[in-house]
């Protein structure tokens, strides 16, 4: 029987891709949530968040172009902004982010994600 995991992922993302790879190949059957679809809702981000320890400036994915446009690399911007914008703009979310009964985790280096496996 398959070990349980579930990978926020985005298909057009080598390192999202490779940490699919990793799951499956650790025994996992992932459920895969292709966020930039689905989106996020207040209640995903923080719980997700809290479980993998980061605040949603941790999360933040700077490198989008989305991040700078609405000022949101200003270390004043506060969380609840942050996760506001995430919702309404789900590429700003850093990825992915994996979970299993062992905890969660950005997998940013992607290794990390073994942490977890």
């Amino acid at each position: 029987m398959a070990k349980k995991a579930t990978i926020y992922h985005n298909p057009k993302c080598s390192t999202s891709r490779q940490v699919l790879e990793m799951v499956e190949a650790a025994g996992y059957a992932p459920v895969v949530i292709e966020y930039m679809k689905a989106g996020w809702t207040k209640k995903q981000l923080k719980e997700l968040f809290a479980a993998a320890n980061l605040t949603p400036r941790q999360a933040l994915r700077t490198k989008a172009a989305e991040a700078e446009e609405l000022g949101l690399l200003n270390p004043k911007v506060t969380d609840a902004k942050l996760l506001d914008a995430m919702i309404q703009h789900p590429v700003l979310v850093e990825r992915p982010f994996v979970v299993t009964a062992k905890g969660a985790r950005l997998a940013r280096p992607k290794e990390s994600v073994r942490e977890i496996l």
